[in-house]
């Protein structure tokens, strides 16, 4: 069974999640006795026949810095959240509390999280090495273990997907995200024990596995590394062309090998780009015949803008017969999505001057900073939904294609823009103005031109489209075939 799943490796690791799948799958192996001698005698038992010694620490008021120098700690859960011991996650005692040397982490301590997110809970390390005055949280148990097992083996129980089920029945919480287990609820942990010298055979393959799937690890991020900088360095020799035949040579390169270099979603999100920012550079211009480009801004082609109003609403979505306010997620994300709203109370008279209406064009005034200014044209839109205030509303002039404007706004350079001018008090929410948006530098062919761009871009779009699909569809054959193989190896 070994030698069938070291075999398959390359392939079980290749498959979506596959690292992360094959590590739980060492785990479960090794702690139901599949990694290690068949003739091995192994008993059921609970976590607390093995304990010598249990406890938890305190949780005094403490600096929100670590500790340095001299000073004594208080460990933070997130100390020992991911399998390793990290003492660097700690805070400060206050100078004018006295520590309480009882609680100090010493080597051999096997620590686990007695609250944490639901899948961090009940996490655990062996502490091999410890930097002196650290002191264990009431967040925190301490286990000291028995001479009747190898702590390294404890840990292996303690992290295998059956654990993670034990944990994830017995947590209890009042947050969705947030759990707790008690101590007595860590001591009755089921587990499998064989004899202490098979204990330490099977941590020993499970160093052996788990290095081998570090080793995958490191060459898949290497060759997906390596891709990203190839196909990256395609496309911008398209977005920097210096004339139509450089542009057209570097796009027989690409269209060449499609089928080998947008194989990710990563790539396929790359291309995307890289198409809206030659269509709004001038780059699909034909060979011959080519039209005249303006510099300019959106104000130029913007007959008319505005916003809508923020009334306090129902913090549910409207029924089709109720009127209901967007929320910016409906333009957030490069297509109108009416079902994200607000319903507007009964008590509340709705403004039919707010209404969206098909042919809008309709923009974030305020989101994340990725997100802010992202624009959406509207096709079609069922009734009574009206614009909120964080949401900027522009009718264009004959002259201009929304289509085109929607491919401007979503362009490289205006993603910068928007990056400098946006305001905002926190790091993550920004937010713009009207005029800022009406700013936008621009560059435009006349209106013959822009559809004919629009529909270029459209094609592309849908072989984007058509790509994500097949990558969707090979990552799920791919996906079933390494579930088999690993049900085959739990089986054997």
């Amino acid at each position: 069974m070994i030698a069938a799943l070291v075999g398959n490796l390359p392939l079980l690791a290749g498959a979506p999640g596959g690292v992360r799948r094959l590590r739980e799958l060492v785990l479960d192996l090794a702690a139901n006795g599949r990694l290690g001698n068949a003739d091995a005698e192994w008993r059921a038992t609970q976590l607390r026949e093995l304990v010598a010694s249990s406890g938890a620490g305190w949780s005094p008021s403490c600096d929100a810095r670590p500790r340095c120098g001299d000073e004594w700690g208080v460990l933070k859960v997130s100390a020992v959240s991911w399998g390793q011991f990290l003492p660097d996650e700690n805070k400060a005692l206050p100078a004018n509390l006295a520590p309480r040397p009882e609680l100090e982490v010493q080597p051999g301590d096997f620590l686990v999280s007695r609250a944490n997110t639901a899948d961090l809970v009940a996490r655990s390390v062996v502490v091999e090495d410890t930097p002196p005055r650290l002191m264990l949280s009431d967040k925190i148990v301490r286990l000291r273990l028995s001479e009747a097992c190898a702590p390294r083996f404890v840990q292996i129980a303690n992290s295998a997907p059956e654990a993670r089920r034990y944990y994830a029945r017995v947590a209890g919480g009042t947050s969705s995200s947030m759990k707790n287990v008690s101590r007595e609820q860590i001591l009755a942990l089921p587990v499998l024990l064989p004899p202490l010298a098979e204990q330490h055979r099977i941590v020993a393959k499970v160093d052996e596995l788990m290095a081998l799937c570090d080793r995958l690890e490191a060459r898949q991020q290497d060759a997906e590394a390596a891709h990203a900088r190839l196909v990256q360095a395609l496309l911008d020799s398209l977005t920097q062309a210096r004339d139509a035949d450089e542009f057209q040579a570097c796009w027989q390169r690409v269209a060449g090998h499609f089928g080998t270099l947008f194989v990710s979603e990563d790539s396929l999100k790359a291309l995307r780009q890289a198409a809206i920012d030659c269509a709004t550079s001038g780059q699909f211009q034909p060979s011959t015949g080519s039209t005249e480009w303006r510099d300019g801004c959106f104000g130029d082609l913007v007959v008319e803008s505005g916003s809508g109003w923020s009334p306090s609403c129902e913090p549910r979505q409207r029924n089709d017969a109720e009127w209901g306010v967007l929320k910016v997620s409906a333009v957030s994300w490069g297509s109108f999505r009416p079902d994200e709203n607000k319903a507007l109370p009964a008590s509340l008279t709705a403004r039919p001057e707010f209404e969206i209406r098909p042919g809008d064009f309709l923009i974030s005034r305020a989101n994340t900073a990725d997100l802010v200014a992202r624009s959406v044209f509207v096709e079609t839109t069922p009734p009574k939904l009206m614009l909120s205030d964080k949401i900027v509303r522009l009718r264009f002039s004959d002259a201009c294609e929304p289509r085109f404007a929607q491919l401007a706004n979503s362009s490289t350079a205006a993603r910068r823009y928007y990056a400098e001018v946006a305001g905002g008090t926190s790091s993550s929410m920004k937010n713009v103005t009207r005029s800022q948006i009406l700013a936008l530098p621009i560059k435009y062919p006349g209106l013959a031109e822009q559809r004919r761009i629009v529909a270029k871009v459209t094609e592309l779009l849908a072989l984007c489209d058509q790509l994500k699909a097949r990558i969707a569809a090979a990552r799920a054959k791919h996906a079933q075939l390494a579930e088999a193989l690993v049900a085959q190896a739990v089986a054997a």
